[in-house]
C-alpha cells in the first residue's frame, strides 16, 4: 500500500476543472442522457471514476465544492442533473443512472480534455439523500437491471427511504433484516447527527430515524463503513452559496450546522479516504481516521464492518 502526501481532508495534489456537458445534440460527440457536472483534474493522467446523484428536488451545481474536493485527489467525478421536477418514487431515476452508466464507455472521453483518461474498471456510485437510495437500489439490481460498467463501491451520504418513519417510496430499500444486503461490494454511508430532527412543525426531518443513515449501515455486510458528523444536519455538504429557490430550501427546511465547510470537506474527505482504500487500493487514510491519527474537521462518531 502507498502513502499519502497530502491529508484528506484538505485540498488534493491537483488542480480541478469544472465541466458542464448538456444532453442536447452535438456532432463531435455522443450527449449524454442528462446533463453532467463534471470535476476533473487538469494534470494529465488516467482517473478512477465517481457517479455521484443529487438529492431531492435538488441541482448538481449544489454540490460542485465537494464533488471538485474529490477530484483534487486525483478522481473524475460526474455529476448528473436527473430530473428538475420529480414524484416520490426512484423508478425514473434508476433508469436514468443506469442509461448514464451504459453512455460512458462510449462518450465519456469524447468529452473529456484529452489528457484525461477515464478508468473504466474503477468506478463508485454515490449519492446524497435521495441519490443515496438510488445508488444502493442500483447495486441491489432492485428493477432486475444490470449496467454495461461494473461498481466496484457504494456511497450513502446521509441517504433516506422514503418521507418517514413507517413510509418508504418506491422501490423500498430497507428490509429492517440485520445485514441483508446481497452487495458484492464496499459501501460507505455518512449520516448527519441533526438529521433526525424537526426543523419546524409542517415538515418531517430531512433525514428521519427509521429511514436513515442508521439503518442503511445496519443492513450492509462487510466491507462496510459508517460515519456521523455529529452537529451538522442534512445539506450542510452542499455549497455555502446555493442560488434560487431550491438553494434557499436547501437552507430552510432541514437544522444546520454552525456553517457548511466543516461538514463539506469532513463528507469530501471520507470519501476520498474510502475510494483510495477500495477502488485505488490505498487504505492509509481510512485507518489513519479510523485509528484517530488523521485530524478530522468536526466531531464525529464512526463504525464499520470489515
Amino acid at each position: 500500500m502507498g502513502s499519502s502526501v497530502t491529508n484528506v481532508f484538505d485540498t488534493g495534489n491537483y488542480t480541478t476543472q469544472l465541466l458542464m456537458i448538456d444532453s442536447s445534440s452535438h456532432t463531435q460527440y455522443v450527449p449524454p442522457p442528462k446533463p453532467l457536472l463534471v470535476a476533473a483534474p487538469i494534470e494529465g493522467g488516467e482517473f478512477p471514476l465517481l457517479l455521484f446523484l443529487h438529492g431531492y428536488l435538488m441541482y448538481n451545481l449544489f454540490y460542485s465544492q465537494l464533488i471538485q474536493h474529490v477530484a483534487s485527489h486525483g478522481f473524475i467525478v460526474i455529476a448528473p442533473q436527473l430530473y428538475k421536477v420529480a414524484g416520490p418514487d426512484i423508478y425514473g431515476d434508476i433508469y436514468s443512472v443506469v442509461a448514464i452508466t451504459n453512455w460512458l464507455s462510449k462518450g465519456l472521453n469524447k468529452i473529456l480534455p484529452p489528457n484525461i483518461i477515464p478508468n473504466l474498471d474503477k468506478v463508485a456510485l454515490g449519492g446524497h439523500s435521495r441519490g443515496g437510495k438510488t445508488s444502493f437500489a442500483i447495486a441491489l439490481r432492485k428493477l432486475n437491471i444490470t449496467t454495461d460498467l461494473k461498481f466496484s463501491a457504494i456511497i450513502g451520504v446521509d441517504p433516506i427511504d422514503g418521507i418517514d418513519t413507517g413510509l418508504q417510496t418506491a422501490p423500498p430499500i430497507l428490509t429492517y433484516v440485520p445485514h441483508s444486503f446481497n452487495l458484492d461490494m464496499a459501501t460507505l454511508v455518512i449520516g448527519s447527527g441533526l438529521g433526525d430532527i424537526r426543523k419546524n412543525l409542517l415538515f418531517p426531518p430531512c433525514s428521519p430515524k427509521g429511514i436513515n443513515h442508521e439503518n442503511y449501515f445496519n443492513e450492509c455486510n462487510k466491507p462496510s463503513w459508517h460515519f456521523v458528523a455529529e452537529h451538522y444536519g442534512h445539506t450542510d455538504m452542499m455549497d455555502d452559496d446555493t442560488k434560487g429557490v431550491k438553494g434557499m430550501m436547501s437552507y430552510c427546511f432541514c437544522i444546520n450546522g454552525e456553517s457548511r465547510k466543516p461538514m463539506r470537506i469532513f463528507v469530501g474527505g471520507v470519501m476520498v479516504a474510502f475510494l483510495k482504500a477500495y477502488i485505488v487500493g490505498d487504505n492509509v487514510d481510512l485507518l489513519a481516521i479510523r485509528d484517530k491519527n488523521l485530524s478530522v474537521p468536526l466531531e464525529m462518531k464512526f463504525d464499520y464492518i470489515v
